[in-house]
């Protein structure tokens, strides 16, 4: 009785105590509203009124309301449908054919039974170390390809993207059963079939997960947009929100242009702090409203399909 008495609890590593758990919690509730407060911070500033932000700073809680900002960005209605037009259509086919094109590289490079693997696995993952330098990527792409100024040169650049490739050949490495494959080809499956019609659809995590970062990555970009378009070319969203901040910084340094524009209209105001964060609720709008429906996939899709040392 006295052996039993003081014998030893058996000691669970996967358990977790009362002071780990408040500390784990505090920990992400303190990283969440980092995360917030300031997306909430800018919402507020942007429907704020300019001088009163330049009299008192920043403020959760506009003191006096105002929408001048989003009518000086939306001044010209036409040209920012047309650059929300431009950006759903580069983000929409270019992530499209991105993932195709990563899945369809990532597929043969998990299977054991590809004699070249290895080799086109380096030749992927040189491609994360080593970049060939801004100068002769703009002379490829304008001077040997000719797409400066299309809609091409904005979505080529990001088709291949080496670390997507390397989570998706670890996804299908760890959660497409070898066995299934097998039997698909014992059913007289060709390699395409058994791609599409097995693989595929067991990939749908992280599919979904790096489909949303392809997405980001196209929807952010203004730098190709920098390098290749003409004012008279196709410009996204991010674009003209960075020509407009150009914009309004030369009207804040130039006094000549500005007291012209006082003189034609002495009530106008350039709202330069506002407007900087009303373009950051219209460049990521159509993003927050996306993000919901794949986010059930988003965290299994990274996790499972992380790349192992």
């Amino acid at each position: 009785m006295a052996t039993a008495a003081f014998k030893k609890k058996k000691f669970d590593v996967n358990q977790i105590s009362v002071g780990s758990n408040l500390a784990i919690n505090s920990f992400f509730w303190i990283y969440t509203a980092l995360c917030v407060f300031p997306l909430l911070l800018v919402i507020a500033v942007s429907f704020s009124d300019e001088k009163t932000v330049l009299i008192s700073g920043y403020s959760f809680w506009p003191e006096k309301w105002s929408i001048e900002s989003y009518k000086f960005l939306f001044n010209d209605y036409m040209a920012i449908v047309k650059s929300y037009g431009v950006s759903i259509f580069v983000t929409v086919v270019g992530t499209a054919i991105s993932l195709t094109i990563m899945t369809m590289y990532a597929y043969p490079i998990s299977r054991r039974d590809f004699k070249h693997r290895n080799l086109f696995s380096f030749l992927m993952f040189f491609t994360i170390l080593f970049n060939s330098g801004l100068v002769p990527f703009y002379l490829v792409y304008k001077q040997g390809l000719h797409l400066q100024n299309t809609m091409l040169v904005l979505m080529i650049p990001l088709f291949v993207q080496g670390f997507f490739v390397f989570v998706i050949r670890t996804f299908f490495q760890n959660q497409v059963p070898p066995a299934l494959i097998e039997s698909a080809k014992i059913d007289g499956a060709g390699e395409l079939r058994t791609f599409f019609q097995i693989v595929l659809p067991l990939s749908l995590p992280v599919l979904a997960s790096v489909g949303l970062l392809v997405t980001l990555n196209y929807w952010n970009d203004w730098f190709l947009s920098v390098l290749f378009i003409r004012d008279d070319g196709p410009q996204t969203i991010q674009f003209r929100m960075y020509r407009t901040l150009l914009d309004i910084q030369y009207l804040s340094s130039n006094a000549q242009a500005y007291s012209a524009i006082m003189q034609a209209n002495p009530n106008f105001t350039v709202p330069s702090e506002t407007a900087r964060m009303a373009m950051g609720i219209v460049g990521i709008g159509p993003i927050i409203f996306l993000y919901p429906f794949v986010q059930r996939y988003f965290v299994a899709g990274l996790t499972v399909g992380a790349v192992k040392g």
